[in-house]
């Protein structure tokens, strides 16, 4: 299914490694109370994903000023995400969607990734999204280059009030 804008997100429930150990993390928990940024990144350990990931930790100030939770998905399991994190030395939270079930349910599934190279089905393209506080798409971004960074100046103006 194509996610678009106005559409209610879905409630996916994806797993995270944290200090105390793996938790579950709906992609709506904030509904009701702040908005949610999602960005679906290819593969841990890759340049470009570990670029993003670093530029987006240094501003996670900035989004929760915005009033706005981020959250950081790609189909690698928890462990190999929470290995990324620390190698990168970033602060994003990751969610694992080891069975794809958010790229399925966000639309965002590659079926050939990088086709010269690897030829990888099932990771998800490079995308953004925001969900308002009344759980639904507010914004949307998908690439089918995974070397392009989603435009984050628009999410910034949307998350301000500055775009509509």
């Amino acid at each position: 299914m194509k996610i678009k804008i106005g559409m209610p997100a879905p409630a996916v429930v994806l797993k995270t490694k944290t200090a105390s150990g793996i938790e579950s993390v709906c992609l709506t928990r904030s509904v009701g109370k702040r908005r949610t940024v999602i960005l679906f990144v290819p593969l841990a350990f890759t340049s470009v994903c570990s670029e993003e990931m670093c530029s987006v930790s240094q501003t996670l100030h900035a989004y929760d000023a915005l009033n706005a939770d981020v959250f950081a998905i790609s189909v690698d399991n928890p462990f190999a995400q929470e290995a990324w994190k620390k190698s990168a030395g970033f602060s994003l939270t990751l969610l694992s969607d080891f069975n794809r079930e958010a790229i399925k349910a966000y639309g965002v599934e590659d079926t050939n990734f990088l086709p010269e190279v690897l030829a990888f089905r099932g990771v998800a393209k490079r995308a953004a999204f925001v969900i308002g506080i009344d759980g639904s798409i507010e914004f949307v971004w998908v690439s089918d280059n995974p070397a392009v960074m989603p435009p984050f100046e628009a999410i910034h103006d949307l998350l301000s009030g500055l775009r509509h």
